[in-house]
């Protein structure tokens, strides 16, 4: 599956229960077809101490959604964007925004 959102991209969750949220990709799974969004989609994980030590506790962290539920947001115009592609003068390929047309 071809992946438009890249680690390190800001993404709007445009569909799901987290909804209208914003945040940073963490990590992808091109195979999967899922992303992983700080902020986004918590998930509760009760975990006990199996060794000496170790905490015992309810912990939240992000679980991975998919990524068509995410749609990047361009830096130029600060709003969410469909990802288009450009060749550049030195023949390297760019995202662009859509909407405005800038590379991001």
């Amino acid at each position: 599956m071809v992946m438009r959102v890249k680690k390190n991209d800001t993404v709007m969750v445009i569909s799901g229960k987290d909804k209208g949220k914003q945040g940073t990709v963490i990590d992808i799974e091109p195979k999967k077809g899922t992303v992983l969004v700080k902020g986004v989609a918590i998930a509760t994980h009760h975990a006990k101490a199996r060794k000496q030590g170790d905490v015992a506790g309810i912990k939240k962290q992000e679980s991975f959604i998919d990524a068509s539920n995410v749609m990047p947001v361009c830096t130029a115009c600060q709003k969410p964007c469909r990802v288009g592609s450009a060749v550049l003068e030195s023949g390297k390929k760019a995202r662009t925004c859509k909407r405005c047309s800038e590379i991001f």
